[in-house]
């Protein structure tokens, strides 16, 4: 048993313990700072959140002291038993959770709730990573990288089912380390330029002059330089004077399109079709005559983004919920809203404005104390950072997690094992995509999608999650070091 507890303290990562510590001790005094009123005389007590975060923060040490304690090769062994665990579960809880604010995503035991979509990431990153340390993986290969890829896909699919878009969002972040496993970057840049490109489409749906040759002329311009980018970026390998043809041609296909819109009144969206498959059919005549199949990609993202242009309005109207949408368009600043959505953001840029280089000090923060910030202690917990602890203190806590994530990416690439390096770029995904929305949420500068700050927020379940992850990543950690010593 000595001799256990000797090699534990030399193989565990004592920085990601000490970042660990230090960030959910501060965390939650920030959840008090949140939480506190001036008739609250204890942070012991169970009935003030400050009090459950402390049981919280117990049981998450428990937890994490209890993993450190594991055969790291359980984990691998069980990662594909619990990842159908996880699907099952997912699927009984969009039957059987009460409904919570749209949500049908939440289990309650009593005075205990508990939100497997949390758990999900944890059984999707032990899963990816034994699908993608088998022998003769390759993301090259089709097959293997479509598996890859429903693995990450039907989590989130369920996800979506019980209307907790957020959470569902997250499972893109694990793209990211799919492109460190050899995913070409090719897809990265399609999936940013559809964003881009929904984006842009949405407030020009909203305009009235939406059909009339000015924004007919924006929209075509737009989808072709998106053409003409990706050309560049695959098609690198062929001449100047291609790329030219394209310009060119599509061009003047833009031009007729634009006076015979002025002429006939024509609605754009056949002059969108015309001119981009009309540069989509030189494509596949250069793919032909030149036997390269950059020009055939060219050519279905051309016609991809076509695609993604009809269909926006349809899946913003149809898909997205009432609430989602608004929320969409108060980023975009094409609905103010601030008394409805755009409430928590206004009052959540004013309290990280009002705390200044180093705050007004714990405790004396007015918007928080006096409650003028929905949610300040969950998802608009940096907010309490911001006012209490000013420009230090929230960019101190962006430091700490960029710390963490440099000693988890440190890890990874300190491993010999695929499995335990894809696990690590898996946790820092997730982790990095949480804390990328949830401050840009708080700034206004990202959707209000409902995603805590990990280590931050009140709450058992990303807490416990959170920790369940980084744990299982530092006992992977340790079993290769033992056995490669």
């Amino acid at each position: 048993m000595m001799e256990r507890r000797i090699r534990l303290a030399q193989t565990i990562d004592w920085w990601i313990v000490a970042l660990y510590l230090i960030m959910i001790i501060f965390g939650w005094f920030n959840v008090y700072g949140a939480s506190y009123d001036y008739t609250q005389t204890t942070f012991w007590g169970f009935e003030y959140r400050s009090g459950k975060q402390l049981i919280w923060i117990a049981c998450a040490l428990v937890i994490a002291g209890s993993i450190l304690l594991i055969d790291g090769k359980i984990y691998e062994q069980m990662a594909n038993l619990f990842y159908w665990a996880m699907l099952l579960l997912l699927l009984v809880t969009i039957f059987i959770a009460p409904n919570i604010k749209g949500s049908h995503s939440w289990l309650v035991f009593g005075p205990i709730s508990f939100q497997p979509a949390e758990l999900a990431k944890l059984a999707t990153a032990l899963a990816l990573g034994k699908f993608i340390s088998k022998t003769g993986f390759s993301m090259g290969n089709r097959r293997d990288a479509l598996g890859a890829i429903g693995l990450i896909m039907l989590p989130c699919m369920l996800i979506i089912l019980q209307s907790e878009t957020g959470s569902a969002l997250v499972f893109f972040a694990f793209f990211l380390m799919l492109y460190r496993e050899g995913l070409p970057g090719v897809f990265l840049m399609v999936a940013a330029c559809m964003v881009v490109l929904f984006l842009i489409i949405v407030p020009l749906s909203d305009l009235p002059v939406y059909h009339n040759v000015g924004s007919l002329g924006f929209m075509l311009a737009f989808i072709f330089i998106l053409l003409v980018v990706m050309g560049c970026v695959i098609a690198y390998e062929s001449d100047g004077t291609t790329m030219l043809h394209i310009l060119g041609g599509t061009a003047v296909l833009f031009a007729i399109a634009g006076l015979l819109n002025i002429w006939f009144d024509v609605q754009y969206q056949i002059f969108a079709l015309i001119a981009v498959i009309g540069a989509a059919i030189y494509l596949l005549f250069l793919f032909l005559y030149r036997s390269k199949r950059s020009y055939i990609w060219v050519a279905l993202f051309a016609i991809g983004s076509v695609g993604v242009s009809f269909s926006v309005d349809y899946f913003f109207d149809h898909i997205l919920e009432p609430h989602q949408q608004t929320r969409i368009k108060v980023v975009l600043g094409m609905e103010k809203d601030p008394k409805g959505v755009g409430y928590n953001v206004n009052q959540s840029k004013i309290a990280i404005g009002s705390g200044g280089w180093v705050g007004k000090g714990f405790l004396n923060g007015t918007q928080t104390k006096l409650k003028y910030v929905p949610e300040q202690d969950t998802d608009f917990i940096y907010c309490t950072i911001g006012e209490e602890h000013g420009f230090v203190g929230a960019a101190g806590v962006l430091c700490l997690f960029g710390l963490l994530f440099y000693r988890i990416m440190r890890i990874a690439e300190n491993q010999r094992d695929t499995f335990t390096r894809v696990y690590a770029y898996s946790i820092v995904s997730i982790m990095l995509f949480h804390v990328l929305i949830n401050v840009g949420m708080v700034l206004g500068i990202t959707p209000v999608i409902g995603i805590p700050l990990p280590f931050f927020s009140y709450g058992g379940s990303s807490l416990w999650s959170f920790t369940v992850m980084l744990f299982i990543l530092l006992r992977l950690d340790m079993t290769q070091k033992v056995r490669f010593r």
